[in-house]
Order: C-alpha cells, then structure tokens, then sequence
C-alpha cells in the first residue's frame, strides 16, 4: 500500500485508531481486574527490558494483562510517530531528527547520572529512536492539508506524555497526596487522556476518509444553522461521564451500589454512618464502601440518563435541522445507538458482578460515543458553511498542492 495516496494514509490512520482503541480496552480490562502494579517497576519488566521479559515470568499475578498493556502502547506510540511523518511529508523530516537527536542526547546524560536515573534513560533513548528512524524514513509524500499535521504533532506530544504518565502512576504508586495516593490520581489522568487521544486520532483518521470529503457543503434543510446546543451538551455530558467512570474504576468503587434501578433497595440510598455499617456488613466481598464512593456512583447514574436524554434531543434536532437521510441525521442515529448500548452495559455491569468483559465494553463504547459525538460537530459544522463548495481551511482536499519546483 502506498502512502503517497489519501487512501493509503487514510488506512494507516485507520488502523491507528483503532489499535488506540484497543489500548484502551486493554487498560480497561487491567484496571477492572485491579493488576495495574503486577509489574512493579517500569520501563522495566521485573528488570528485564520490557520487550524481553521471559515468557514463563509472563503467567502469573496479572502480569500477562499488565505486560501486554506495556508493549501493546509502545506499538502505538510506534504508529503515531510514523503517522506525524506521513502526515507531514518531507518537510517533518527535520524536527523528527532533532526532537529524537535531543532526547537520544538526554537519555544518555540520564544514564550518565547514576543508577537512579536508569529507567527514565532508557524511556527517552527508546523513544528518541524510533523518533530517528522515522525521520530517516525515504517517504518523499506530500504534506497533508492544514490542520492535519498539527493534529499529528498533538498526537505525537499526546502519546508521550501518556507513556510517560502510564510509567510515573507505577514508579510513583505509594506517593500520597492528601488521601489519594499519587499512582491513583495519575492513573485517573492517565485513563481520561486516553479517551481524549483516541478522539483525536479518529478525526484525524475521519478528515481523510472519502466520507468526509464527499459531504455536501449545502445548508441545512432546516431552520437555523451552525452546531446545534444539544451536540455540544450531549458532548459535554458524555467527557464528564468517561471522568466519573474512569473515578469509580481506579477506586474500584463499580459496586459501590450493588443493585439496579435501585441503590440498596431506594430510589436515593442513605449514606449516614448507621446505613454505611449496614451496607459494609452485608457485602459479599471484603472491601468496604464509603458515603462518597456511594455519591459518585449515583452521579454517573444520573449522569447517565442525562446522556441519553441529551443525545436523544440531538438525534430530533439533527432530524429537523437537516433530515433523517443527511450525513448528520444518520450519525445522531448512530449516536443514541452506542449511548442506550453503553447504558445497557453500565447495568449489565452491577448485574455480571462487575465482569470484566463487560467493563471493558464499557469503557470502549465511552470512548466510541466520546468520539461520534465529536464528529457530528465536525460535520454538522461543515454542512452549515454558508458559502456552498468551500470547506474550512486544511480539511480538503486531503493532501494539499505543493508549488512547483
């Protein structure tokens, strides 16, 4: 496959996203199964570098879910790098060779500095690597149209710092910052820019697909124009839910409330200290529950219907703003389609007894409802242009004209 056509980039970015897509499941799935430390020190692997950890210190502990998350995200920190360099054609050569060049260089003095420093030394020189190589890449295609190489650089900086923050919620597990440990705020953070990563490698990826270059730049058929409130809302509303989800799961609060519709047998559960040593005597695993991790449960819950609501007003908006049959109508539908999934599956959640599969579906159908909403703005802002064939600057055509040599 050639990467001097859109199509070809169009495949890459494709297969980028959707392997961030499983990188997120995958961090899913070891932060359901609570084996985020199986592996306690990193970039090494039980001192091993990670990519030559033995196969028989693989099975057992949760080190398999653990080590397959390590080397699943340096594979996508691989094919975000080569992505900035097809994005940006020759002219990404020259800062590729000196960002990977500078951090060769820092993770070298790093070494130098003592055995302390060893294993932020070997994150920078492995990064800087591969950072070279691409730059040493004979790719000779053209610069994809404005802003797409921005996007591929944001990604570039995205998917360091989140190895970064991935290895520092290991090294720094046992720091305590008021009553939170360091290692539980940073995985929080970790958690929600993944989320936020893989949104933007799916408008990169939607931006060269033939779809996005085949929608009409006709008004909408409909009264009014721009982005509707309710896509924005519904946006809003699903960011703070993937935030509240993500709380819950890094204090292995799920089953905080271990029934549904109700909250121990309520509409609204108690949470004084009376009902609190009730619910802790009555549970039928040995962790205990506290009034706020009953709250937040509560909030996504409520939060949850205000998801649905709020995309099911977008899906009518989208229908009388530009008809069931445009490109906007039928993402809405998709839209509310993922959403009532991820509710169903929310609840599957407390009635499975938090099943690991079904968690991890979870968190992946957020990351898919985070992402389509998004791109019903970008497409509904694209459908109300006012001047018909114009597009916003940098998004076609795909690859932008280089001026003749």
């Amino acid at each position: 496959m050639s990467f001097r056509s859109s199509r070809g980039l169009f495949a890459y970015a494709v297969f980028t996203a959707l392997a961030t897509l499983g990188l997120i499941c995958m961090g899913g799935l070891v932060t359901s199964k609570g084996v985020g430390m199986a592996v306690p020190d990193w970039p090494t692997s039980f001192g091993y570098n990670m990519f030559a950890l033995p196969v028989n210190q693989w099975f057992h502990g949760g080190v398999f879910d653990e080590h397959t998350h390590r080397l699943w995200a340096s594979t996508v920190g691989v094919l975000v790098v080569f992505l900035v360099r097809f994005l940006g054609g020759v002219e990404s050569r020259r800062p590729l060779a000196w960002i990977g060049a500078v951090e060769v260089a820092l993770g070298a003095s790093l070494l130098a500095v003592g055995p302390s420093w060893k294993g932020a030394g070997h994150f920078l020189m492995g990064i800087g690597g591969v950072v070279l190589l691409a730059a040493l890449t004979g790719f000779r295609g053209q610069r994809a149209a404005a802003p797409l190489p921005t996007l591929g650089w944001l990604s570039f900086w995205a998917v360091q710092i989140q190895g970064l923050l991935g290895g520092l919620r290991v090294v720094l597990d046992q720091w305590v910052v008021g009553d939170l440990t360091l290692g539980l705020i940073l995985g929080l953070v970790h958690g929600c820019l993944g989320q936020g990563f893989f949104v933007l490698l799916g408008v990169i990826a939607f931006c060269l697909s033939p779809l996005w270059e085949s929608i009409s730049l006709s008004r909408p058929s409909g009264p009014g124009a721009g982005v509707p409130f309710w896509f924005g809302l519904g946006c809003g509303l699903v960011v703070l839910q993937l935030i509240l989800g993500a709380s819950m799961r890094h204090q292995h609060a799920g089953l905080a409330i271990p029934d549904f519709p109700t909250a121990y047998g309520r509409w609204w559960p108690d949470v004084d200290s009376e009902s609190l040593v009730r619910y802790n005597q009555n549970r039928v695993d040995e962790s205990s529950v506290t009034a706020f991790q009953i709250l937040l449960q509560m909030a996504h819950r409520i939060g949850a219907l205000a998801v649905v609501v709020s995309v099911g007003m977008s899906l009518g908006s989208a229908r009388s703003r530009y008809g069931a049959a445009s490109p906007v109508g039928r993402l809405a539908a998709v839209w509310l389609a993922i959403v009532l999934a991820q509710f169903a599956l929310g609840a599957s959640i407390l009635w499975t007894h938090k099943a690991a599969d079904v968690a991890t579906a979870h968190v992946a159908l957020g990351a898919a409802a985070l992402l389509t909403g998004t791109l019903l703005i970008l497409v509904a802002r694209k459908l109300s242009l006012p001047e018909c064939g114009t597009a916003p600057v940098g998004v076609v055509p795909v690859f932008a004209a280089r001026s003749a040599r």
